[in-house]
């Protein structure tokens, strides 16, 4: 069940041998303290936009869509799926905090892609409980884009879906592709 990673980690020679990785987290938010200013930014995104994307560390949407810190919230899993807890999140985002609008962001070769229910399987046979959640595994990239709009613009909590759009990332270009 373990997926090993298509290249190494890197690694700093400055590093003990029992320092791991989230050490070096801390370490690195020791330095961004330092010259840390507080904005003095609301919770409130400025841009009033949720953006819900798959987890995959290859997508950089900051860069990708021009936003800045404070500008919007950003909801990731695997996937990018429009799961319950999507939902939750994007309902509190619209009605506890301003935003209006919901981009739906998936991308090229996503790890749920071909990834079937028989994971969960698995995981209850290795572990001998049965996950409560669904895999939302998909085949269909542009098909599964489509059902996690018609999610969002189809649930009673959210206030806000006449701007919901969807789009396909291209790991290989960079580029974003709408789905109608």
């Amino acid at each position: 069940m373990t997926v090993t990673p298509d290249r190494s980690s890197p690694s700093d020679p400055t590093a003990s041998a029992t320092e791991t990785i989230i050490d070096r987290f801390v370490g690195s938010n020791r330095v961004y303290a330092e010259t840390f200013k507080d904005g003095g930014m609301d919770a409130r995104p400025v841009q009033k936009v949720t953006v819900v994307a798959c987890m995959d560390a290859r997508l950089d949407l900051f860069a990708a869509l021009g936003l800045e810190l404070g500008d919007a919230h950003v909801i990731r899993n695997a996937g990018g799926v429009v799961t319950d807890d999507t939902i939750r999140s994007l309902t509190i985002s619209q009605r506890a905090l301003g935003t209006r609008s919901i981009a739906l962001i998936h991308h090229t070769g996503c790890g749920l892609l071909g990834l079937t229910e028989d994971f969960r399987h698995e995981l209850e046979l290795e572990v001998g409980q049965r996950p409560q959640w669904a895999v939302e595994s998909f085949h269909d990239l542009d098909g599964d884009v489509r059902q996690s709009m018609q999610r969002v613009r189809t649930s009673p909590f959210l206030l806000h879906t006449d701007d919901v759009r969807g789009f396909v990332f291209d790991v290989h270009t960079g580029l974003l592709r709408e789905i109608h």
